[in-house]
């Protein structure tokens, strides 16, 4: 199927507004401290067990990057403990290692907590800004997350969708996007799903290069958060920032992570990598899968870095 992506809508400041109002009202069963991740009950992650069949397990991460590039000017730093000058030749020694990261960057694979996103002076739920201080965070953390993220994955696969490798930069994801991937697809998400949505920004980058992410991207327009509240879903993730850039809303960079972690609740992923997953979704003719994410215990984090697992 080849379609045509219409130009989105921009936002004013006072359509933002209600359409952040509206999400607050939509996503009030998640207002509590785990957000969205309330909707994986028990007898949710049992029955997305049950989307287990040939036992095949895929990363959904990037590897991390350790160099500098135009979208990672402070890359992840690893270090080797070691001693040069000690002989290894006989007894017992350790190789050890030492890393350190910018966690919410625009290169590495990571989790958003709750408390990530600061709006109008609160986090999600009206929580105060001023739980975030330098020690950390006392509030909304990633902790919330700390027994994992279990739960029925769906992909969908716009750029398939409109027949092309990948979404330009700037380019948006719209709710009819959605629905029309869903039924290109052949499925449905429901209550409770991990929705990721691929742009194809991974293949861009491994094709092209890697250029300044943080100022020109593709994403979701924020309209489309309204699909994902009608269908209740549990996180959100996707190959890039999740949001658009340049933002396509009035004063609001993030629009999308303002109304997805501030005013819904929903755990976001960002910079993940779908070109294992599609393939073999694409083979196997199914795009839902049970899918695990495990972040780090990192107590008063607002985030992780992540990979998450795609059991087929």
């Amino acid at each position: 199927m080849v379609t045509h992506a219409s130009p989105a809508p921009r936002l004013t400041e006072d359509e933002f507004g209600a359409l952040y109002r509206c999400m607050v009202s939509r996503a009030a069963w998640a207002a509590g401290d785990r957000g969205a991740l309330v909707a994986l009950t028990p007898s949710r992650v049992a029955s997305a067990a049950r989307e287990v069949r040939t036992g095949r397990t895929v990363t959904l991460a990037s590897p991390v990057e350790t160099l500098p590039g135009p979208d990672n000017p402070t890359p992840a730093r690893h270090r080797m403990n070691s001693h040069p000058d000690e002989d290894t030749s006989s007894g017992l020694h350790f190789a050890m290692d030492r890393f350190a990261m910018n966690v919410h960057g625009d290169a590495d694979s990571h989790i958003d907590a709750l408390c990530h996103v600061i709006y109008d002076g609160t986090l999600h739920g009206g929580v105060t800004a001023s739980s975030v201080t330098e020690g950390g965070a006392t509030a909304l953390t990633i902790d919330a997350a700390r027994g994992g993220i279990v739960g029925r994955g769906v992909l969908l696969d716009v750029p398939r969708l409109r027949g092309v490798p990948w979404l330009e930069p700037g380019d948006h994801v719209t709710a009819d996007d959605l629905t029309a991937a869903e039924t290109a697809q052949h499925v449905r998400v429901t209550e409770g799903d991990l929705l990721f949505v691929r742009v194809g920004h991974r293949r861009r980058r491994g094709e092209l290069g890697a250029w300044h992410a943080a100022s020109r991207r593709s994403g979701l327009h924020p309209s489309a958060l309204e699909f994902l509240a009608d269908r209740r879903v549990a996180v959100l993730g996707g190959d890039g920032n999740n949001d658009t850039a340049p933002s396509c809303t009035e004063n609001v960079d993030f629009p999308v992570h303002v109304l997805a972690v501030h005013a819904m609740g929903l755990h976001l992923l960002d910079y993940l990598q779908f070109e294992e997953l599609a393939p073999l979704c694409e083979a196997e003719g199914r795009w839902s899968f049970l899918c695990v994410i495990a972040p780090l215990r990192l107590p008063d984090a607002t985030g992780s870095p992540v990979n998450p697992i795609a059991v087929l």
